[in-house]
């Protein structure tokens, strides 16, 4: 037997794992000291009352005779495409219902959907970059281009002419830095994947944090994007299902590669080797497009709002740049002091008690900065910024 040998080459689990085993260290230490978590992406406030309400109908209609469903369609029940389309015709944006297909999460699209592309092509990745891009092609043994971002451009990197890719990947707002890409700037990248007859990968899981008008919501907001583009999209952030796991992809009808029709290759694809999302979980992800359910989700949207200005806040105090934070859970900070990113986490850690990710665990781009996140409980967050704030100032 013959085993990929890629896997060995996986970056993504040892950042999580090595400030586990600092933070652990430091617990053991300094028993009497409460650590304050601002570094995992994961939501903190429970699941909308809408949306626990419909599951539970659905619990209920699933036990009895009339009401129960066993296989569902594998792209998705009829009633959660047509919500979904809804939520984006309500923003000005057309989509046709089997062009959307339910998922159990953005993740496990981003890595399925590579099964349709042949490991030859050349992957353009942004650094720093959310790990598990790197990881899904490093698996299959794909040559990947990193897009270098600095302070100086935002980190948002524009598309080079001189660089070939076939497959780029886009994520905005971004993870880890929480900049977001203006139409304008997405447009440049439909041009260059149009040039380049590549095909972006558009992550949208944070676009519920854009409040900024001039910001797109989906890349389908920009002309030609149909012709080159797949979105993929997640409840857990809109909606704080990331322990009930729900997501969609959309795959425009118009984008067609090598004579092969992408939207129809992705149908077979999933209902060759995905057998759907629960019922009980999709009834669940409808509710939060309802009137009701969407007040809802935008209370605990704002939530994580007013802690990442609470962070914000913080920092403007202390004069540290940052990006993100005002259309993004995320704020993307510069190490003060000129530290490297794991000297700055261990100095907060030691100094404040807070728990962040360092910026280069996410790419070389990385070094000197640092990620926190708003998913926090919002008392522990603002006591986290105040330490934070007496601690950069007492530098």
């Amino acid at each position: 037997m013959k085993m990929n040998k890629h896997y060995n080459e996986l970056k993504a689990s040892y950042l999580f794992v090595d400030i586990a085993h600092k933070v652990a260290a430091y617990q053991e230490a300094h028993p009497e000291k409460e650590i304050i978590r601002l570094g995992i992406g994961d939501v903190t406030q429970p699941l909308a009352k809408c949306v626990v309400d419909a599951m539970h109908d659905a619990v209920t209609e699933m036990g009895t005779k009339k009401g129960f469903h066993g296989y569902g369609p594998e792209q998705g029940y009829p009633f959660l495409k047509q919500a979904i389309q809804g939520y984006y015709a309500g923003r000005g944006t057309k989509l046709d219902e089997d062009e959307i297909f339910i998922s159990d999460g953005a993740k496990s699209d981003l890595a399925n959907v590579l099964g349709l592309f042949d490991v030859d092509n050349t992957v353009l990745v942004p650094d720093p970059v959310y790990p598990t891009y790197v990881d899904d092609n490093v698996t299959d043994g794909r040559k990947i281009i990193y897009g270098r971002t600095s302070q100086e451009n935002g980190f948002l990197g524009m598309p080079d002419d001189s660089v070939k890719a076939d497959i780029i990947y886009i994520c905005s707002p971004n993870n880890p830095t929480g900049a977001a890409y203006t139409r304008d700037q997405l447009k440049a990248w439909v041009e260059y994947a149009r040039k380049n007859n590549a095909i972006i990968l558009y992550d949208a899981a944070y676009e519920c944090f854009i409040s900024d008008g001039e910001l797109a919501r989906s890349i389908f907001e920009i002309e030609g994007a149909r012709e080159c583009a797949i979105e993929i999209c997640s409840f857990s952030k809109i909606a704080g299902f990331t322990g009930t796991r729900c997501g969609y992809t959309v795959v425009p009808k118009e984008l067609e590669r090598d004579g092969m029709n992408i939207n129809k290759l992705w149908l077979r694809r999933q209902t060759t080797k995905f057998n759907g999302v629960p019922y009980v979980v999709q009834r669940g992800a409808a509710a939060v497009f309802t009137e009701s359910g969407m007040a809802e989700i935008q209370h605990n949207l704002d939530y994580y709002r007013k802690n990442a200005k609470v962070i914000a806040d913080a920092l403007d105090e202390c004069g540290v740049w940052y990006c993100g934070g005002k259309n993004s859970p995320y704020i993307w900070l510069r190490c003060p002091g000129s530290m490297k990113s794991w000297e700055f986490f261990d100095w907060l850690l030691e100094s404040c008690g807070v728990v962040g990710t360092p910026g280069v665990g996410f790419g070389e781009c990385g070094e000197g900065y640092f990620r926190l996140t708003a998913f926090g409980d919002a008392e522990k967050t603002k006591v986290a910024a105040e330490r934070i704030k007496t601690a950069i100032k007492a530098l």
